[in-house]
């Protein structure tokens, strides 16, 4: 056999090769596409029943409630002595809304008043309140007390007596040193010309500070008092003591313990450490 003959036979089987894999191939996936078409109408009508049976037991529970809504009318128009009997009710209902919201506009009403007449009293409280208040006065021995307060107003249990706030006054002589007090609080009596500084007190005086709750001017006797929790520095000690006596002509000191059976509570400092 030539060697032209034999590729004649070779080119031969290989194109009836490519024809049998070509059609093998065609035919096979056809027949995939039928079978998947022939599966998915079998879905389709599956599902199909299944809608027809959901559509029909609608059908048959809507016929059941609208059987009931009937039977319901019928016994409505037998028995109409309920339905005027709720109406009844209704209406008793809102005559008591309408009462009570009657009574809440006359409360409303009330609360009105109150709140207006409440605040004429306070407008006129507020209308004896005096701003930047100061006092000054001299006593016989030239000793002159000056006071100054942010704000004051009459006190109700005395007119002469005005009640001040944030309080700072100071006593000065010819002849000795000044004494300064603040407070947070003061009684002025404009009649005697004494007061009463309270809360918070602090005194200065010469190189002394004294602090305490109450401190009571006398302008009549010339005497001052510090009480309540008095502490007294200086550059070299703190005392304790229950009351200091201030005489305002002289201007001495009187330091007093807080009662017959204690002394004087001195504590010395050194360096500024106690």
């Amino acid at each position: 056999m030539s060697i032209k003959s034999f590729i004649q036979i070779f080119i031969l089987l290989s194109i009836i090769l490519i024809i049998s894999f070509v059609y093998y191939n065609y035919f096979s996936v056809n027949k995939k596409k039928i079978e998947e078409i022939n599966s998915s109408e079998i879905i389709n009508q599956e599902r199909i029943k299944e809608l027809e049976k959901k559509i029909l037991d609608l059908e048959i529970n809507n016929k059941a409630l609208n059987d009931k809504i009937e039977e319901n009318a019928k016994i409505s128009e037998v028995i109409p002595s309920e339905t005027n009997l709720s109406k009844s009710i209704e209406q008793k209902i809102y005559e008591n809304s309408e009462l009570k919201i009657q009574e809440k506009q006359t409360e409303e009403e009330k609360q009105v008043k109150k709140s207006v007449k409440d605040n004429l009293s306070k407008n006129k409280k507020i209308k004896n309140l005096v701003k930047d208040v100061e006092y000054t006065s001299i006593d016989q021995k030239g000793n002159k007390f000056h006071l100054l307060a942010n704000s004051g107003k009459s006190n109700k249990d005395n007119n002469d007596i005005l009640d001040l706030i944030n309080v700072r006054g100071k006593i000065t002589s010819n002849i000795r040193d000044t004494i300064y007090i603040v407070s947070d609080f003061a009684q002025y009596n404009s009649l005697n010309l004494n007061s009463k500084f309270y809360e918070n007190v602090i005194i200065n005086y010469q190189d002394k500070e004294i602090t305490c709750v109450n401190f009571d001017i006398n302008m009549e006797t010339n005497k001052a008092i510090a009480y309540n929790d008095v502490l007294i520095t200086d550059p070299k000690s703190i005392m304790k003591a229950g009351l200091v006596e201030f005489d305002l002509k002289t201007k001495d000191i009187n330091i007093n313990p807080e009662s017959t059976t204690k002394e004087v509570e001195v504590i010395t400092q050194t360096n500024g450490i106690n």
